[in-house]
């Protein structure tokens, strides 16, 4: 394959990953479910001190990377 071709491939896919993001950041506050605040987080709060885990977030995350690597994978084929 061109190794211009493949690199104008990237780019596209690149640049879409950047706009989901970006659209992502300008809505998150209007959002009603946003990362790091999903129901499943743990929270635990004590007098003097706060213990945060995202464990509904974490696995979110990795959902959504699996699945962009994947396709990313099968691009390239």
């Amino acid at each position: 394959m061109d190794p211009f071709r493949e690199a104008g491939r990237w780019l596209i896919i690149v640049g879409v990953v950047l706009a989901v993001v970006g659209g992502w950041l300008l809505a998150g506050r209007r959002l009603p479910l946003r990362l790091g605040r999903l129901p499943g987080d743990v929270v635990i709060q004590g007098r003097h001190t706060a213990f945060y885990f995202p464990i509904v977030t974490c696995l979110l995350l990795s959902a959504g990377l699996t699945l962009i690597f994947w396709l990313v994978s099968t691009l390239r084929r």
